[in-house]
């Protein structure tokens, strides 16, 4: 593998902080045959030149043993007196010893053995005296007390500025807050900040503000594992070897492999982020990198390690997904950057998903096209928010908006978090004769975050444009109860949120607290409404809507999770007509039903009786949604739902079994649908303000919707009394619906002429023509029914009434003809 020279080489010279690297300086100076003494060894050590200065740092803070030399300079005797005792020989050895005093000096100015203790070879060394001289060590070496005394000066300076240095650069930093002072390019074109901004964002691979052709690499072993595939959390297709493999993947044969990203703009590199390749047949992933740059893509220069100088080597991966943050040891600004895999993972290849972090840098000369900012008009809080702060946010918008706000909680989460409702309307705590009822949710998985954040955004935006008297918005708030769940999932939430939205990665927090993934939690209705229809016992036997929950979903034991459970006491309580379900990791929106009908089939066109209608719902949200309607934009990550208009049957896209959609269908009168809103699950904040432009019409639009079909109010032609749970069929769909206590109901129908039929308990029934026009509101369609005999008779007796004659032969006629 390699890589692995490289490795050593950085881990050595980290050790050495505060030193040089390479051969010491005075390996240029010439050589000279050693003194004719030999070298003194300090007692029980090895007599390096650390352990010496360490010794001589402690007597001179006055701690320890005295140091001789202090006491020959003080009995020394008078400078004549020592030259005149000097005889022809020692002038010969003093002659020779000021030959090697420069290389004396600048030899142990720098350390001369590595932290493993292994001298520099082409370093020359001259012995150094300890404070235990030899007794057997020539008169000579008094003289040469003073160059003694210089030396270990000199080492003990020097001993003591390395140690500082090293305590510097050893203390632990926090791997996010660090943000080091930025080094300016080599070509020196650019006038660069001296200092690092804080928390620069993604530059863009994985939401796809970065395009495939701002993405190269070295080689690739198809096209379905090239550069543009090198973007962290993409996902793979079901068979590798496709178009939509899940990672950038190196040749096996390409010797040094790199991957580069074109920011087309001076970018200040703060930082990297790396994954594995995302496969079910493979294990695959870089274990170490460099990093180069460039702003030519022709002249490089790498990310230098800070002690030694040397290329910085950077610890990647153990495992396909877990996101690795490695900060530079200094930001660099350039144009290009280069990651370089070094070693990965043995019998694998050298595959990875990246995301940079990188800041925009001013053009003051206006050499470089315009950065397009993210951005938006409107004057939100365009930040994620965690429990305590969706919490507080949501008190405050019911603070600005008091007449059409109320906040209330529909159960708690297993580590007890509540499940806050924010509802909106200009009645807000009752249920208004005729309005309809709307839902959002979102956070059923809890590392899904933007969903969360467009419902927050949404309550505020609903809040100031009333206010200003906006008239779309007041019509919304008057005809329509809207709710609004962001958080239906809370600790998974807390525990992406933790993480930070570029480590969180594709699964962490997706499940509740107690693993369970909510939308695989509801009760299958689909299985027991699809056996009665092959028996042939639905609409007469078993219903066709309203379906009841299962025996075994009821049991004590059942697994079902508290967040499951108080959604559907939810649903169950409030007449819910429209929903959409917010999601993330995809850009497309599914509708039910998202069970495939024939038993384990990964995926199968399983459409509703009522097809047409979610195929609208769909479309009006996908067609109002900039991002699915952006012509040039790319495949998140395996599938391209551009093609079939950014909406595709749930079941037809893969089976889920338990879903709220179909769960929502089924049980009740809602039809609702799921929005995939974006590629990148959690987005970084900086993108929020984008991302709320690019679903705000849709999600304004979309509840609008809950006007198409017909609305009405059957009532008790006696007593003009509302019907509660009278049942509205249409005639060619098989899916009813029923009125709620009130007696009114909505029937979401595509334009057209419908035939639809109200009965009731104890009622005739009674069958009217609708049609269904492309004008805006829902066309009327109200239903008086007439008791049935026995109804009467049964109302009568239980008040203890006379029974009428007209209603007594009636009856007798009745009899008359049963007999």
């Amino acid at each position: 593998m390699r890589g692995g020279a490289e490795m050593r080489a950085e881990s050595v010279g980290a050790e050495t902080r505060g030193g040089r690297s390479g051969p010491s300086p005075s390996s240029s100076l010439p050589s000279f045959p050693s003194p004719p003494f030999p070298t003194p060894r300090l007692p029980g050590s090895e007599a390096s030149e650390r352990a010496v200065g360490g010794r001589a740092a402690a007597a001179g803070r006055g701690g320890g043993l005295q140091s001789p030399s202090r006491k020959r300079r003080t009995h020394r005797p008078p400078r004549a007196q020592c030259v005149r005792a000097l005889d022809p020989a020692m002038w010969g050895l003093l002659l020779a010893l000021a030959t090697f005093a420069p290389a004396v000096d600048v030899g142990l100015g720098a350390p001369s053995t590595s932290v493993l203790g292994l001298a520099s070879p082409a370093t020359t060394k001259v012995p150094v005296p300890t404070p235990h001289s030899s007794p057997a060590q020539p008169s000579a070496g008094k003289e040469n007390g003073t160059s003694e005394q210089h030396v270990r000066i000199r080492v003990i300076k020097k001993k003591k500025i390395v140690m500082k240095k090293r305590k510097k650069l050893t203390r632990p930093t926090p791997p996010v807050t660090a943000r080091p002072s930025v080094t300016t390019s080599p070509s020196g074109t650019l006038d660069l900040p001296e200092k690092q901004e804080p928390d620069c964002p993604p530059l863009g691979l994985e939401s796809l503000r970065v395009s495939d052709n701002q993405l190269d690499a070295s080689s690739s072993q198809s096209f379905g594992l090239g550069p543009h595939r090198g973007r962290l959390n993409i996902q793979s297709g079901l068979e590798d070897g496709d178009l939509f493999d899940g990672a950038w993947c190196a040749e096996q044969q390409d010797a040094e492999p790199w991957l580069q990203v074109d920011a087309r703009h001076p970018t200040r590199f703060s930082g990297i982020i790396t994954q594995g390749r995302n496969s079910i047949w493979r294990y695959d992933w870089v274990t170490s990198y460099k990093v180069q740059f460039s702003n030519d893509s022709r002249t490089w220069w790498g990310s230098k390690n800070r002690s030694s100088g040397m290329d910085a080597v950077f610890p990647a991966n153990s495992d396909p997904e877990t996101p690795v943050l490695n900060l530079l040891p200094e930001p660099q600004v350039a144009r290009f950057i280069r990651l370089l895999p070094q070693t990965w993972l043995q019998g694998g290849a050298s595959c990875l998903r990246a995301e940079i972090l990188a800041c925009p840098v001013s053009d003051p000369n206006g050499l470089f096209p315009e950065v397009p900012m993210l951005g938006s008009s409107d004057s939100l809080d365009f930040r994620h928010h965690d429990y305590k702060a969706m919490r507080k946010l949501m008190k405050q918008v019911n603070e600005q908006c008091p007449n059409i706000t109320r906040i209330y909680s529909i159960g708690k989460s297993h580590q007890g978090l509540k499940l806050y409702v924010m509802e909106m309307s200009d009645q807000p705590g009752e249920h208004e004769l005729g309005e309809p009822e709307v839902r959002y949710v979102a956070g059923m998985h809890g590392n899904e975050a933007l969903g969360r954040e467009l419902l927050l955004l949404l309550m505020q935006f609903l809040c100031h444009e009333f206010l200003r008297g906006d008239p779309r918005v007041t019509r919304l708030l008057t005809e329509t109860r809207i709710h609004l769940l962001p958080s239906m999932n809370p600790d998974g939430y807390e525990t992406a949120f933790r993480r930070g939205s570029e480590l969180v990665g594709w699964a962490e927090g997706r499940w509740n607290h107690q693993g369970i993934d909510l939308n695989h939690n509801f009760a299958d209705l689909n299985t027991p409404l699809w056996e009665a229809e092959d028996e042939g016992l639905v609409p007469d036997t078993v219903p066709n809507h309203h379906l009841p929950l299962p025996t075994y979903y009821t049991l004590p034991n059942a697994t079902v999770a508290p967040e499951t459970w108080a959604v559907i006491k939810w649903m169950q309580r409030i007449p819910f007509v429209l929903s959409a379900n917010l999601h993330g990791g995809e850009l497309v929106v599914s509708y039910p039903f998202d069970m495939t009908r024939t038993p384990w089939a990964a995926r199968e066109l399983t459409p509703t009786p009522d097809e047409a209608v979610f195929r609208w719902l769909s479309t009006v949200y996908a067609g109002t949604n900039r991002a699915m309607q952006d012509p040039d934009r790319r495949p998140c990550h395996s599938q391209d739902f551009s093609l079939y208009g950014s909406i595709i049957n749930g079941a037809d896209w893969h089976t889920v079994p338990g879903s709220m959609n179909d769960f929502s269908y089924l049980h009740t009168n809602c039809f609702e649908v799921t929005v995939e809103l974006s590629c990148d699950k959690f987005p970084h904040e900086n993108e929020l303000p984008q991302e709320w432009e690019n679903n705000k019409d849709a999600l304004l639009t979309y509840l609008e919707q809950v006007r198409m079909g017909i609305a009405g109010v059957v009532r008790d032609k006696d007593t003009e009394l509302g019907i509660a749970d009278a049942v509205i069929s249409v005639d060619g769909i098989n899916h009813d619906v029923t009125t709620a206590w009130g007696g009114d109901y909505w029937r979401l129908l595509t334009p057209g002429d419908y035939m639809v039929t109200a009965s009731a308990e104890g009622y005739h029934t009674v069958t009217r023509s609708c049609r269904v026009t492309f004008e805006e509101g829902p066309v009327p369609c109200n239903f008086r029914l007439t008791k049935t005999p026995k109804q009467r008779l049964r109302e009568l007796l239980a008040a203890g009434a006379k029974v009428p004659p007209d209603l007594r032969r009636r009856l007798e006629r009745l009899r008359g003809q049963k007999n």
